[in-house]
């Protein structure tokens, strides 16, 4: 009998199997308003596990408005009834920092965030999920989970000098490609491992959901002993435990990598780009702004100015990483070169915030995502980076190698690379009720709603989301689409951030069925959550064009286009329980 891995021994059952767990941790942050909306609405009076949540305020904070203003204060209102004991008010972090404090090795954790992954690091289980599904489980205290299966990646030797774990993110990503680990748990192994400090894992776990992972996670070993100052004992996979796929790097072999736009998967090596003007720079987010990437990016600008119009932003990713910051001197360093040091929050990463690009302007930053229009603005470009690379290139001007010379650096992967596709102006793609975007792959969740707007139209208002639904991507959409049509699309549908307003926009529009050759995780979780079929036939898609009259018979679980059929499996007879419900909302209101 084979051994298990690590999903399959936290979640107690084979890879493929669908269990119902009660989370240890369910994390929130600015979404908790919209998310305690959708609670009442349920008729949620009481939380079945208050000690469970885990509240922070951080995608705005502080509030750029009055409206999200107003938000902050329905969510400390909603912390003082029921008495949330793990809140961290604005300033006081961004929520996968903080969780830090709280993730310890067999928990299973999960988020309405995307980038709740990162807390695999300390040996736990951990997961994005969308608003609904959180209301769902303070109301129930539990949620189902596919037992994923499972990549098992063997690290050995150590970076090479300025290499970082970020690069190495990266690369991983370079590798397999934006879908390439899509709904599976990483696990990391191998000696390498053991040369990564805890700030170096959660960089990994974190871009985990750049491959589409469920989860990523590492060992209970001496490291995470270290960090807790005692000898920690935690789970890990079988030796003989069978992986789908298996990846062995050679550390020693890497070199300083970028993300070109537009997509994370772009993967290049810094001597490919070298040269490029810049006139923006990010270091920080809940992927690199920790003491050990704001020390890398100080030993580079200590000293330094930065060009004139230079825009370099730096933030420290919690209050307590900037206070031992200013300790260090580290602040000091950063404003004399000419930096602005903000407040502990996402918002430049996703748009929100300080810091929005003007048109033209080539950014590099150590964030997770560069999707056009991911800071804000779609005229803009997003390098992704180490810190390291980000403070040199921001000292040049010019994307440049952090080891301070040229190199022929050569990325030797060539995983199918994401491919940024705009609908123009005029390019009609509806025809006989379907609209035909089956030439499109990793459509992410920004181009079906702009990440700027999230916090200003709650996921409780689909009728506030429709007239920006797609905008940016297929201007005509929101204005032409109808109740019974039908979307085909290509490859990772729904990619980007756990945000469900697509979701909740393409179920209120009257969607009959999404149907894909592959969809994002999170957002197939949205989409059952809101009543929404994804159908994921990729040779129907392949055989679709446009003008083709297309049927779907649920019953019979048919795909129709002319007089070809394609079978499609029909949901499991838990979740359909959900989908007849017409969304979790009712099935837990009438439970």
């Amino acid at each position: 009998m084979n051994g298990k891995t690590f999903a399959e021994k936290i979640l107690g059952a084979e890879k493929g199997s669908i269990v119902f767990a009660r989370p240890d941790i369910i994390l929130s942050h600015d979404n908790t308003s919209s998310i305690y909306s959708t609670f009442k609405k349920m008729g949620g009076t009481v939380l079945a596990n208050p000690d469970a949540l885990l509240i922070t305020l951080d995608h705005n904070a502080p509030p750029t408005n009055a409206k999200l203003a107003n938000d902050y204060q329905v969510i400390r209102e909603f912390v003082e009834k029921f008495g949330i004991k793990k809140f961290h008010d604005a300033g006081d972090g961004i929520c996968h920092q903080l969780m830090a404090n709280y993730a310890k090795p067999m928990m299973i954790i999960v988020g309405s965030d995307s980038h709740t992954s990162t807390a695999g690091a300390f040996n736990a289980f951990a997961a994005g999920i969308d608003r609904t599904e959180t209301a769902g489980l303070w109301k129930q205290g539990e949620t189902w989970f596919r037992v994923p299966e499972s990549i098992k990646i063997t690290l050995t030797g150590i970076l090479p000098q300025g290499v970082y774990a970020k690069d190495l993110a990266l690369w991983i990503i370079g590798m397999i490609g934006s879908s390439g680990a899509d709904y599976m748990s990483i696990e990391y192994h191998g000696d390498g491992v053991k040369t990564l400090s805890i700030s170096d894992r959660m960089v990994l776990s974190n871009l985990a959901s750049e491959m589409g992972a469920k989860n990523a996670v590492f060992p209970a070993d001496e490291v995470l002993s270290r960090h807790f100052g005692k000898k920690i004992e935690g789970l890990w996979a079988d030796p003989d435990a069978t992986y789908l796929k298996e990846i062995e790097i050679r550390l020693d072999d890497l070199f300083p990598v970028v993300a070109a736009p537009h997509h994370v998967d772009n993967v290049k090596a810094v001597s490919e780009v070298q040269g490029t003007k810049i006139q923006q720079a990010l270091i920080g987010t809940c992927t690199n702004g920790r003491l050990q990437d704001l020390r890398e990016a100080a030993a580079v600008l200590k000293g330094q100015l930065v060009p004139k119009y230079m825009q370099l932003q730096i933030i420290p990713a919690s209050k307590e990483i900037f206070l031992q910051a200013m300790k260090e001197g580290l602040i000091e360093i950063f404003m004399e070169s000419g930096a602005n040091v903000l407040s502990s929050s996402c918002g430049p990463c996703l748009g929100t915030g300080q810091g929005i690009p003007a048109d033209g302007y080539s950014v590099i930053s150590t964030a997770n995502r560069n999707f056009k229009g991911r800071m804000g603005n779609n005229a803009a470009s997003v390098y992704l980076a180490s810190p390291s690379t980000v403070a040199f290139s921001a000292l040049k001007g010019e994307i440049s190698d952090p080891r301070g010379f040229i190199s022929s650096d050569i990325f030797p992967y060539h995983a199918p690379q994401s491919a940024t596709v705009d609908i123009k102006d005029g390019d009609d793609r509806y025809s006989n009720g379907t609209w035909n975007y089956s030439d499109v792959d990793n459509l992410n969740t920004d181009q079906m709603f702009a990440g700027n707007l999230t916090y200003n139209v709650q996921s409780t208002e689909p009728e506030k989301i429709m007239p920006h639904l797609f905008k940016g991507f297929d201007n005509s959409f929101s204005e032409r689409v109808r109740p019974g049509d039908i979307l085909m699309a290509g490859a990772n549908f729904g990619c980007g951030s756990s945000r469900e307003h697509p979701s909740v926009g393409l179920a209120f529009a009257g969607i009959k069925a999404v149907v894909c050759k592959s969809v994002n995780r999170i957002f197939y979780r949205s989409a059952v959550n809101q009543g929404l079929p994804i159908i994921l036939v990729p040779e129907a898609v392949d055989a679709y064009t446009q003008g083709d009259q297309v049927i779907i018979d649920f019953e019979k679980g048919l795909v129709i286009i002319g007089t070809r059929q394609y079978a499609f499996a029909p949901l499991p007879s838990k979740l359909m329980e959900i989908f007849d419900a017409k969304g979790l909302v009712n099935y837990v209101k009438n439970k």
